[in-house]
């Protein structure tokens, strides 16, 4: 009697959690790619259209017999150079089934099937290749989540346009899908069956409160779940079945198996993803009534792999009873893409063997992404309502965002960063100090405030952007400090104060004019407004002055032709004709003026022999090229006093 009464309560509570499964478990995010309104699909799961993402367009598609509302739309992105990701939040230390889905519909009409890749974060999860306008491709993933969010991204668009029709995330309980390898790997979904299924329907939600996809045995696909051994026959019971262990399967599946009847199961199937390392697990319920003298012993045989036998199985005794789940298998297995198994009874077993489920996952790879992800998602965060600080994922992989170039390290580092007039305010990110690997910095052209960080952090600078800004306070002395500096650029600001003597020293092009309240320092700083090349400083306006006698004392002298310079000489006269050279005459010109035609120097046009070459245009309209001496050397300066000389003869 007690027996009776503990197998009714065991019955009841078992009705209760089926019941209880019915309500779409916490954790669903089910996104309706292109979608409009929020709506509940026919089994309970809420669907919401993706409009979070600002990126891609949208569209309908009309496929015969596909009448769910989810896939009536998609979004679709531009076959360009960039990635469009989605980010959903999720909670750290928690794992999670992603699931893609992509129908494509022929939607532009031109028969061209996409290729393209989608990526979790860094890692290339799967290459989508459409094929069929009308089958729907399905990826899915099973990850720890180590962040508060996830990056699904769409790139690399090999033919047509990428597009994506769902998008759902799905939380597991507790320890489900823990490995060891965790930490480094991803687990790709390659098969999930539903053995001795009755139609080919798949059991999913809310059969499987997790709702992962089963897929029923009697699909027919080719090289997939063939060579059925004789005497397999399909059983079913319609008695609950205690799943609440391990990775759960449903109790569904578990409720239908295949059996051996002549002492075999054999099958073989062609698994995605592999050859690789993967994690394979098989569902056992003992289910069918076996007389008192009965027993069910069986092994698992892999064709030419003895060392991958597994111990006798005896559903009853592993699983402690009836209708309870037992799953042996894998964590760490290497498999062949074509995979041949056999399930074979044993001489003392009177009953051949049992399968309900199997489950086969493939090892990926996680890419730890690039060593600046964290800092340089703090600087976008400060703008998170501007478009180019919404593009998501990793910043350099699988490609990077729009506004970074990245190196080709394995873990790479942002090297360069363009945020040209973007409307950026408040004060320059700190976190940009941060980059060791950065080479240029481009931020000019906004209405950025505050004073310049200091940027000894980033010992890689060569070239910084600061011009047509609103920054104050002095130019930081720290900037000498950075070894390969080569170009400054802080024009039309507001600093004031001296410019650091070792900045003039440095072999820097060296642009401040603009900034009302900054000096070269010395004697008086009557001349605030100065353009410098490189450690100029009073060496140019000497050489200045010098040209300037020079050119008085020669008088109006013609220019001599180009075809008697030295051939690295003609784009590199202190002032001379861009036009007709040779028969324009000598003038002398001051500094003044020269800031004047230049527009303070503005626009760089050549280089060479110890002197940086400028485009101007003077009053009356004729262009000129002035060269500014950018070395402090005695050879340097020599070397451009002789040339200076030489426009004279």
């Amino acid at each position: 009697m007690g027996t009776r009464v503990l197998m009714l309560s065991l019955y009841l509570s078992l009705l209760l959690l089926m019941d209880a499964t019915t309500a779409q478990m916490p954790g669903f995010v089910s996104l309706d790619c292109g979608g409009t309104n929020n709506f509940t699909d026919e089994v309970g799961l809420v669907w919401t259209p993706d409009n979070q993402i600002i990126y891609g367009e949208t569209t309908n598609i009309s496929v015969a017999n596909e009448t769910r509302k989810q896939y009536m739309t998609l979004r679709y992105f531009p076959a360009d150079s960039r990635k469009y990701c989605y980010t959903l939040e999720v909670v750290s230390r928690t794992r999670y089934l992603l699931r893609a889905t992509f129908l494509y519909g022929n939607f532009v009409n031109n028969n061209v099937y996409p290729k393209f890749d989608v990526s979790l974060g860094a890692t290339r999860w799967a290459t989508i290749v459409i094929s069929d306008a009308y089958t729907i491709e399905v990826q899915e993933l099973i990850f720890l989540a180590t962040d508060p969010t996830i990056s699904v991204c769409l790139s690399n668009a090999t033919t047509g346009q990428p597009f994506i029709s769902t998008l759902e995330l799905r939380q597991f309980n507790g320890s489900m899908y823990l490995t060891e390898f965790e930490n480094q790997f991803f687990l790709s979904a390659s098969a999930r069956i539903n053995f001795g299924a009755d139609n080919e329907n798949p059991v999913r939600y809310p059969d499987d409160p997790f709702d992962r996809i089963w897929q029923s045995d009697s699909v027919k696909k080719a090289n997939y779940l063939v060579d059925v051994a004789a005497g397999t026959e399909k059983v079913s019971t319609r008695m609950p079945i205690f799943v609440n262990s391990g990775e759960r399967p449903p109790q569904k599946v578990m409720q239908t198996a295949v059996v051996g009847r002549n002492g075999s199961l054999t099958y073989h199937l062609n698994i995605d993803g592999f050859p690789g390392s993967g994690w394979a697990f098989t569902y056992f319920a003992e289910i069918e009534d076996m007389g008192p003298s009965d027993t069910r012993k069986f092994r698992l045989l892999l064709p030419g792999r003895p060392d991958l036998r597994k111990p006798i199985v005896n559903i009853q005794e592993n699983a402690q009873g009836k209708y309870r789940l037992y799953e042996p298998g894998y964590y760490n297995i290497s498999l062949p893409f074509v995979l041949s198994f056999r399930f074979g009874k044993t001489s003392d077993s009177t009953m051949g063997p049992l399968l309900n489920a199997m489950e086969i996952l493939k090892y990926l790879k996680k890419n730890d992404g690039s060593l600046d992800g964290s800092v340089i998602a703090s600087v976008a965060s400060l703008y998170s309502s501007m478009d180019w600080a919404q593009e998501g994922g990793d910043p350099c992989l699988p490609v990077p965002w729009s506004w970074i170039q990245c190196n080709s390290d394995p873990q790479p580092s942002i090297v360069s960063i363009k945020l040209s007039g973007k409307n950026l305010t408040g004060s320059i990110a700190s976190d940009l100090a941060k980059l060791g690997g950065l080479v240029e910095l481009w931020l000019d052209g906004n209405a950025l405030s505050g004073q310049i960080p200091d940027f000894t952090g980033c010992t890689s600078l060569k070239i910084i952007h600061l011009e047509d800004n609103r920054l104050t306070g002095d130019l930081p002395s720290s900037l000498v400090d950075l070894p390969n500096l080569r170009e400054l650029y802080v024009q039309n600001n507001m600093l004031s104060g001296t410019v650091p003597s070792g900045l003039l020293n440095k072999n820097l092009i060296l642009n401040y004019t603009g900034n009302i309240n900054l000096s070269k320092g010395g004697s008086g700083g009557s001349h605030r407004k100065i353009i410098i090349g490189s450690s100029v400083g009073a060496a140019v306006l000497l050489i200045a002055t010098i040209t300037s006698c020079l050119l008085m004392q020669k008088g109006k002298k013609k220019y001599p032709k180009q075809d008697k310079l030295e051939p690295d000489m003609p784009a590199q006269r202190f002032v001379s004709s861009l036009g007709d050279a040779a028969t324009e005459a000598a003038h002398c010109f001051t500094l003044s003026e020269l800031e004047e035609a230049t527009n303070n120097f503005e626009k760089k046009v050549g280089s060479g022999g110890f002197g940086v070459v400028y485009y101007g245009k003077l009053k009356d309209g004729k262009e000129i090229a002035v060269k500014v001496l950018t070395s402090n050397s005695y050879q340097g300066k020599r070397e451009f006093s002789n040339e200076v000389t030489l426009l004279m003869i």
